[in-house]
């Protein structure tokens, strides 16, 4: 009877056996690290007939579609911003318009990469330059100091109405025509000190300040009554000039002249004050430089009468 017992169970547990399903043990070890996805040995058996779509579904769709796209074997582009690529200009145009970078000098390079843009100042200078480059139409300070500019056109500072100061010094400049200031309605600051220029073009009303020291006006080079309109202005430097005599008549303004070191050999009782109105004061004109010139100042002693304070000069 024990005998017949341990056969049945025995047949029994060998049935139970043979029933388990067989798998394959996966072991994930370092080997198979460097297997592709789809070459590892799947621990699961599908039957062929129900699940092979699924199967084909599940590992078409196992990473997602950006994912994929970033390993692919293709190189990858770094896409520019948009701001690198079409730069916002201080006028609010793009590069390709007539902004800051836009125009294009004589060079064949836009006036920001050829010079220095900070916000409405541009800034030439010691750039090599022959001519006055393309300005973005907000320039409010212009500035090309030690440049090779011989000419000054009707044109180049057309339609910048913003612009306030230029300053050319040392150039070579000779000739300037005679509109290329009139036009600028809001210029205050204008400076040509150390160039060749021989005749001042006409100027605007709203100068404050004038500097064209070391050139070559001479006798004729500024014309009469060049400064009686300028009602604003404030200080004018007109040294090392050769000229001849004192620009009249000048405008009540006026806090500073200097014209030193020319060949002014007289002076009028009236150039400063009015002889027939012995009340009158001019207390703005506190700054008066006539040293450098052969005119004895102890000549004319009442043509300073309404002055705060003597030129500087020659008394002997």
């Amino acid at each position: 009877m024990q005998t017949f017992v341990n056969i049945f169970l025995g047949f029994f547990i060998f049935e139970s056996v043979g029933a388990a399903p067989i798998t394959d043990t996966m072991i994930y070890d370092s080997e198979f690290y460097d297997i592709p996805l789809g070459e590892l040995p799947h621990p699961f058996v599908y039957d062929e007939n129900e699940q092979s779509d699924q199967l084909e579904i599940g590992m078409g769709t196992a990473l997602p579609a950006i994912v994929q796209d970033s390993y692919s074997s293709a190189p990858l582009t770094e896409e520019p911003d948009e701001e690198a690529s079409t730069p916002k200009l201080i006028d609010g145009s793009s590069a390709q318009g007539s902004g800051v970078l836009g125009p294009q000098t004589q060079d064949g390079l836009p006036t920001c990469i050829l010079c220095t843009c900070l916000g409405t100042t541009v800034y030439c200078d010691d750039r090599e330059l022959d001519a006055i480059p393309p300005l973005p139409k907000k320039t409010m300070y212009f500035y090309s100091r030690y440049n090779r500019i011989r000419k000054i056109n009707r044109n180049d500072f057309a339609n910048l109405n913003n612009l306030k100061r230029i300053d050319l010094t040392a150039n070579f400049i000779s000739e300037i025509h005679e509109d290329a200031f009139r036009r600028l309605p809001q210029l205050e600051e204008l400076v040509l000190r150390d160039n060749r220029i021989r005749q001042l073009p006409e100027l605007p009303s709203t100068l404050t300040f004038i500097d064209v020291s070391k050139n070559r006006l001479g006798r004729k080079g500024i014309r009469s009554e060049a400064f009686k309109d300028l009602h604003e202005l404030q200080h004018l430097y007109i040294t090392d000039n050769n000229l001849d005599h004192i620009p009249l008549p000048l405008p009540e303004s006026l806090q500073a002249l200097h014209l030193q070191n020319n060949n002014i050999q007289e002076m009028h009782e009236d150039t400063f004050c009015k002889m027939k109105d012995f009340n009158y004061v001019r207390r703005a004109l506190e700054d008066i430089r006539l040293d450098g010139n052969p005119i004895n100042l102890s000549r004319t002693p009442y043509a300073y009468m309404c002055l705060p304070r003597l030129p500087v000069g020659n008394l002997i």
